[in-house]
């Protein structure tokens, strides 16, 4: 599709579908699709490749260009690395950007606080790497993610942040020993109305644990789904049959949740009460729905998903994200792409089948 203009600053979630990931990153690409395919995710913007190349264009290192520096690190060299990349992120981070980018981040913003009718509206600041939600090259989770930001400066603040964290030790050093060159490098930063989560969690429309694609896996908890990503408590387990509809379930006890800081800004982790500790986090009506919204965008998409999803306190379902399910897709291809001894053997491959030997 790829229809939107490449040299814009901002570009509403609306605007931009799965043809857009070179101008909006992953992130921003998959949720305008998810719009497109009628599914309810938070409102929001992206903050384009375009305004942080032209950030970084007049950005110099110790004299070099941002490009021009990162091409001289040596991945073997840990503490010139993390030295070097330490240096990209602080000019990074001081940098004010271009008056143009600048103006077009809080117009957008203010244009978001008017629609959701909140003069200082929570969002949610997330990169949106060029190369991150495909299947085929996927390093989710090396950028940075930041909730509960109020007000267009905070915003601002943290776009940098964002792209700052392109700039990663983790990051830098992935790219160097994969070869992707700098100068093809995007990154673009989604902005999106915070859902006061009353549960949150993900979802895949295969096991993640054996790589069924008949069962709907999900995890909840309580609150914000960063305790659910980030580890901070066992969730409930829930597994969906596409075919009955039979829900199976474990629910944990859940000591801990992620809430929205009382002060106003960011994150924090306190104590579940106890009288929620033991109590599945979502109804049997919203795992149904959350199963059949998880099908109509595996359906979209046409291969298996991994989702992050919110329920807020009335109720209501949103998708935060999704992006193709990667470790069974890489387990997949290889077992296809094995030689095999006998014809016999890789036709039941292909099939997944087993062998009358594995029981």
């Amino acid at each position: 599709m790829g229809t939107v203009m490449a040299t814009q600053s901002v570009l509403h979630f609306r605007d931009v579908g799965l043809g857009d990931v070179a101008t909006v990153g992953g992130k921003g690409a998959s949720l305008g699709e998810l719009l497109r395919a009628g599914i309810r995710v938070p409102t929001g913007f992206a903050v384009t490749t375009a305004a942080f190349r032209q950030t970084i264009e007049h950005l110099t290192v110790a004299g070099r260009t941002i490009p021009e520096r990162v091409a001289a690190l040596d991945p073997a060299d840990a503490e010139g690395l993390a030295a070097g990349t330490a240096e990209i992120r602080a000019v990074l981070e001081a940098a004010p950007p271009p008056d143009e980018v600048a103006a077009g981040v809080t117009a957008a913003y203010a244009a978001l606080c008017e629609e959701c009718g909140d003069p200082e509206l929570p969002v949610a600041v997330r990169s949106s790497a060029t190369s991150e939600d495909s299947a085929e090259d996927s390093f989710a989770g090396l950028q940075d993610t930041y909730l509960w930001v109020h007000g267009a400066d905070s915003v601002l603040e943290h776009v940098r942040h964002c792209w700052a964290s392109l700039y990663s030790v983790e990051s830098v050093t992935y790219r160097l020993r994969r070869g992707i060159p700098e100068t093809d490098l995007g990154m673009a930063v989604v902005v999106q109305r915070m859902v006061g989560a009353r549960s949150s969690g993900v979802m895949f429309t295969r096991s993640p644990r054996t790589g069924d694609k008949s069962v709907i896996a999900i995890d909840a908890s309580w609150g914000l789904g960063s305790a659910v990503v980030s580890g901070d408590v066992t969730p409930d387990a829930f597994v969906v049959s596409k075919v009955t509809g039979e829900i199976k379930r474990t629910v944990a006890t859940k000591t801990r949740w992620h809430r929205p800081d009382p002060s106003g800004a960011g994150v924090v982790e306190t104590d579940v009460p106890a009288e929620l500790q033991d109590v599945p986090s979502i109804s049997d009506e919203e795992i149904a729905e959350l199963a059949a919204t998880a099908r109509t965008v595996e359906a979209h998409y046409g291969c298996p998903q991994d989702i992050e999803w919110a329920v807020d306190d009335a109720g209501e379902v949103f998708l935060l994200q999704s992006r193709p399910e990667t470790v069974w897709a890489e387990k997949d291809r290889i077992r296809k792409a094995a030689p095999t001894a006998r014809p016999f053997d890789h036709v039941f491959n292909l099939l997944g089948g087993k062998r009358p030997t594995e029981g």
